[in-house]
C-alpha cells in the first residue's frame, strides 16, 4: 500500500493525500475519505520517507550522566512528557558519570541524524566546547550555566547561602560543609563558594580543614565526615551538597554516638524520596528537577521548530524542606 493506492481507493489526488499525510490542508469532505481507507487498510506512512521529505527524525537526543539516578530520572521524566506533546521521541545516552562516553555520545548524536541535544551536564571541559561548536542542529544544556549557549540550571550559589542562614537561625556556628570535586561549577565550584561567602556575611570563621569535597555518593559522605570528625574541631552541623552524601554523613554520625541533630545538625540539597524515609528525616533544598526537563523540552521544541538561536538562560529557584535533622 501507498500514496496512489491510497488516492485511488479515497478518489482524491495523490497531492491531497500527500498534504493530509503532511498536516497540510485538506478539506473535512476528502480527511474523512482518506482517513477511511487509511483505517480498513491499516496504512502506516514510511517515517523514512517522511524524513527524505522533511529532513526531520523527531528524535532528540539526550545525554544523562546515570540514569539510575534519582535526579536524572526526574529531569529525564520532564524532558520526554515536554518533547511527547510535539511528537518527539528521545534518544537515551547514559554516560554513568564518565566524561569519555559523554563525549562519545555528543559525536554520536552530531554524526547521526537528531534533531536536536539536550546535555545534562556536570563537568563541562574544552573537548565539550570543542565538540558542541562544531554541532549544527539547537543544543541546550540542563544544570550548568554555560557561556554563549542557552541553559536551564539551578541557583547554586545562594542556595548554599541560604542553607548557612538557616543553620546560624538555629543556633549553629561550627559548621562543615561536604561537596564535590570544584571541576563542577554548579554542585561542587558554587555550592561551596556560597558557603564560604555565607560564613563571611555572618562574620564566622571559614576553617577550609572543615570543607571537604568527594564524589555524589553515600560512600563518599561516610568517609568525608569520618575525617571531619577525627579533627576533633567541635563542629555543630553539617551541610551536604546531595542528599546522597547526607545519607552518608548520618550513618557515620549513628556509629560515632552522635545524636542528630542535639549534638550536630545536617542539611542538604535535592529533596530526593530517600531524604524523607531515613531517620532522621533530612531538612533539605527541593530543587525543582522535573521543572528544569520540561524547560529544557520546551526551549528545545521552540528551537527545532522555530528555527530560533536565542540564547535562553532559565536560573531556576528551590523551597526549603525542614524535617528532623536540624
Amino acid at each position: 500500500m501507498n500514496i496512489s493506492e491510497i488516492a485511488k481507493l479515497s478518489g482524491v489526488s495523490r497531492t491531497t493525500v500527500s498534504r493530509f499525510l503532511n498536516n497540510g490542508y485538506v478539506s473535512e469532505e476528502n480527511k474523512k475519505k482518506i482517513q477511511k481507507i487509511i483505517d480498513e487498510t491499516g496504512y502506516v506512512p514510511s517515517s523514512y520517507a517522511k524524513q527524505l521529505r522533511t529532513k526531520k527524525t523527531n528524535l532528540i537526543g539526550v545525554i544523562v550522566p546515570k540514569i539510575s539516578s534519582e535526579t536524572i530520572s526526574r529531569i529525564v521524566d520532564g524532558i520526554s512528557n515536554e518533547v511527547n506533546k510535539f511528537g518527539y521521541n528521545i534518544l537515551l545516552g547514559n554516560t554513568d558519570l564518565n566524561i569519555k562516553k559523554e563525549i562519545e555520545y555528543l559525536n554520536i548524536f552530531k554524526n547521526n541524524q537528531v534533531d536536536g541535544i539536550i546535555l545534562v551536564a556536570t563537568v563541562i571541559t574544552k573537548k565539550h566546547l570543542e565538540i558542541i561548536k562544531k554541532i549544527n542542529v539547537p543544543i541546550v544544556i540542563v544544570g550548568q550555566n554555560i557561556k554563549d549557549y542557552s541553559c536551564i540550571y539551578h541557583d547554586d550559589y545562594n542556595a548554599s547561602i541560604f542553607l548557612v542562614n538557616k543553620l546560624i537561625e538555629k543556633n549553629y556556628k561550627n559548621i562543615a560543609f561536604i561537596g564535590v570535586d570544584k571541576s563542577d561549577k554548579a554542585v561542587g565550584y558554587e555550592r561551596e563558594r556560597g558557603f564560604i561567602d555565607a560564613l563571611l556575611k555572618n562574620n564566622l570563621k571559614v576553617d577550609y580543614d572543615l570543607i571537604k569535597n568527594g564524589e555524589f555518593s553515600t560512600e563518599s559522605g561516610y568517609k568525608l565526615c569520618k575525617e571531619i570528625l577525627s579533627l576533633n574541631k567541635d563542629i555543630d552541623s553539617i551541610i551536604c551538597a546531595t542528599d546522597n552524601i547526607a545519607l552518608g554523613v548520618i550513618e557515620c554520625l549513628k556509629e560515632n554516638n552522635l545524636h542528630i541533630p542535639k549534638n550536630i545538625g545536617v542539611i542538604s540539597i535535592g529533596d530526593s524520596k530517600i531524604s524523607k524515609v531515613v531517620t532522621p528525616k533530612i531538612s533539605t533544598l527541593h530543587y525543582h528537577y522535573k521543572t528544569s526537563g520540561i524547560e529544557a523540552g520546551k526551549v528545545i521544541i521552540n528551537k527545532i521548530n522555530n528555527k530560533n538561536d536565542d540564547l535562553i538562560k532559565i536560573k531556576l529557584g528551590y523551597e526549603y524542606i525542614e524535617r528532623e535533622s536540624i
